[in-house]
């Protein structure tokens, strides 16, 4: 409601894309609140997703982050709950998962980890991308925002997860966030907002 009063102007494609049960969606993280839009274009759909661990010593934050279902996790030291909270999450509840590959806003460069979770639990990636404000102050312009959804892909069950393994992930990820944003604005081009500075 908060989001919607400030921009109200976000528009949500491809939703018939979505799978029946649970699933990843994964896509370039591009502002600190595109979480919270790929979560509103997915509903009814619940979702988690990872947040670290810094954000939970934060009594407020810790209260709204469990509050939306999101698990700590430590970037300098994963561990293997990093894997297993996601994976268990995706198996035994009704909650699909919410992943960047990347693994932080300012990086380009996709990770393994959304490979290995989708190959254990067995389920489906789905390419998404958010393209709109990038800022909390832009929101207020009322800016057109677009989410799409791509096509899902499983991960192979005899892919081997090495570095081939995880290229060919990490590239369908790829082509599918070129496709959308291609799709949304053929002249689209992601600017960081820290280089705009």
């Amino acid at each position: 409601m908060l989001l919607f009063i400030v921009n109200g102007n976000a528009h949500y494609e491809h939703k018939e894309r979505l799978p029946e049960g649970n699933y990843i969606l994964v896509g370039p993280h591009r502002t600190w609140f595109d979480p919270i839009y790929y979560a509103l274009a997915g509903s009814p759909k619940k979702f988690s997703f990872m947040a670290k661990i810094e954000l939970f010593k934060n009594p407020v934050l810790r209260w709204i982050l469990k509050h939306a279902n999101a698990f700590a996790v430590d970037r300098d030291h994963p561990g293997p709950s990093a894997i297993k909270t996601p994976v268990r999450l995706l198996k035994k509840s009704d909650l699909s998962l919410i992943m960047f590959p990347s693994g932080t806003r300012h990086s380009q460069d996709l990770k393994g980890g959304v490979a290995v979770i989708a190959k254990l639990a067995k389920v489906p990636i789905v390419p998404t991308v958010y393209q709109g404000p990038l800022t909390f102050k832009q929101l207020f312009t009322r800016k057109k925002i677009t989410v799409s959804f791509g096509e899902p892909f499983y991960v192979d069950p005899k892919l081997k997860l090495d570095e081939a393994g995880f290229k060919v992930i990490e590239s369908q990820m790829q082509q599918g966030f070129d496709r959308l944003d291609k799709e949304i604005d053929p002249t689209f081009k992601y600017v960081d907002p820290k280089q705009l500075k």
